[in-house]
């Protein structure tokens, strides 16, 4: 006997604003560790490669979970796996609120790395739910509150903890994180859960792809130190690649592998993946050296702003990473996403090298960070929307982790490359980084994101997978 599925339920503007609710809300309580870490040694008491320990734990986290949460959501249904992805994400922000020392920090921001697999779950019920065009603006519009919430939260977790308290920056955002999550339960009707295989989770490849992405943050993080330490950098180096290779025999053998190398071989996937780890290491690197200029009390440059200050000379730049997200998936649908893609990479080079060029006066980070953040959300965007709409319907989960996890990878890259830059450029016995590590850090990102140029001339103006 054959039983027919029932056509999905179409969903409407409240159920995708709830979805953007809570990528909103999930961005911000992603973003509040980076711009506090300093806060944060002093109250408990850290020493600095604890707080790089901290700053990048989520990050790893939310690499490891993302691909495992989009295969999930692909054979369970997105929406089922989605509310218990958030109740795991809750349950972290409520540990990292009520933290007294590290080690439970620590906990806190492991449980809070799943909410980077929110982003897959969310396409998975959009693409169930919309027809094609609309869900292209959809996701635009997801992603784009995602980035404008990473922002958010990076402007106001300042001076939220130095009026309020630690806690409280993780807890506004939690609950902000909970109401959006009981909205998309009630909004969205449950999508059916697609095909399965019968195999069990890849934990090989899991274990395999942490090992690969905790040494490759010990690296980054051993870089500036490496002539003094050559051996221990080498063997860091060493283990890393065998981790590599570990991980891609592993993948290639496994009969439900975490990451499907087959899929990441497709010419429209990897070149997806190239273009958004390169445009995110550019992006974060200006994210981390921006703030840090901006506070920097240099002989002749830096301008000594506090907390309070960078946060308002940012929210240029947290507008246009807002904006970024519905013009992305807009363009991309009339001019597909090589054009938009082209935009963005141009724009962004154009930033990070004007930047580096001219950095006298606020005004010319406010605008740099500007047309580097609306460049990133621009870029991102296309690549996400692209992705998950030109993979089959049951594909949209592990495609678009594939990006987010490259998303990550940049991400974490661009930030530890930005500190091992100014660690380096620091005189010894001074806490004042030479003018020199902040130019050398913009011109290298300009130069690394003006390569993907070469990426996307090789691409069709519309991705098909």
């Amino acid at each position: 006997m054959t039983t027919t599925l029932a056509p999905p339920i179409p969903i409407g503007k409240a159920a995708v604003g709830a979805l953007g609710m809570l990528a909103l809300s999930t961005g911000a309580l992603e973003s509040v560790v980076a711009p506090t870490i300093p806060l944060l040694e002093r109250e408990l008491d850290m020493s600095q490669s604890e707080g790089a320990l901290l700053s990048i734990i989520l990050l790893i986290t939310g690499a490891l979970i993302t691909p495992l949460a989009g295969k999930l959501g692909d054979r369970y249904g997105g929406k089922r796996i989605l509310i218990r992805l958030m109740a795991v994400v809750s349950v972290g922000g409520t540990v990292s609120a009520l933290a007294p020392n590290l080690p439970v920090l620590l906990v806190g921001q492991v449980l809070q790395g799943a909410m980077i697999g929110a982003l897959p779950l969310s396409f998975i019920v959009v693409r169930e739910h919309l027809p094609a065009g609309e869900s292209k603006v959809a996701i635009g519009v997801v992603s784009g509150l995602f980035v404008g919430g990473s922002m958010v939260g990076m402007l106001s977790a300042g001076p939220v903890a130095e009026q309020l308290s630690r806690h409280w920056m993780f807890a506004l955002p939690t609950l902000a994180v909970i109401g959006a999550t009981l909205l998309v339960n009630r909004l969205m009707p449950t999508d059916p859960p697609g095909r399965s295989d019968g195999s069990g989770i890849d934990w090989p490849g899991l274990l395999l792809l942490s090992g690969m992405l905790v040494t490759l943050m010990l690296v980054l993080a051993l870089a500036p130190e490496a002539g003094s330490q050559p051996l221990a950098f080498v063997a860091l180096v060493l283990v890393l690649a065998a981790f590599v290779a570990g991980w891609v025999r592993v993948e290639r053998r496994a009969a439900a592998p975490m990451i499907d190398l087959r899929m990441l071989a497709r010419p429209a996937i990897w070149k997806a993946c190239v273009l958004t780890f390169v445009i995110c290491l550019g992006a974060t690197m200006a994210v981390y050296l921006i703030p840090q200029l901006l506070d920097e009390r240099g002989d002749g440059y830096g301008f000594g702003a506090g907390a309070t200050e960078i946060g308002f000379f940012l929210l240029p730049g947290a507008i246009a990473a807002t904006l970024a997200g519905p013009l992305g998936g807009i363009g991309e649908r009339r001019f597909g996403s090589r054009a938009v893609v082209d935009t963005g990479v141009v724009m962004m080079t154009v930033g990070l090298l004007a930047v580096a060029a001219v950095h006298t006066e606020v005004w010319h980070l406010v605008v740099g960070k500007m047309l580097i953040a609306l460049a990133n959300g621009l870029c991102v965007t296309a690549m996400m929307t692209s992705t998950a709409t030109a993979v089959d319907q049951g594909d949209t989960g592990i495609a678009t982790s594939l990006i987010l996890v490259s998303r990550v990878v940049g991400s974490a890259v661009g930030g530890q490359l930005g500190g091992a830059l100014l660690t380096a450029g620091t005189p010894s016995g001074s806490k004042v980084a030479a003018e020199s590590a902040y130019v050398t850090g913009f011109v290298i990102a300009g130069v690394v994101v003006s390569l993907a140029l070469f990426v996307t001339r090789t691409m069709s103006k519309g991705v098909k997978a």
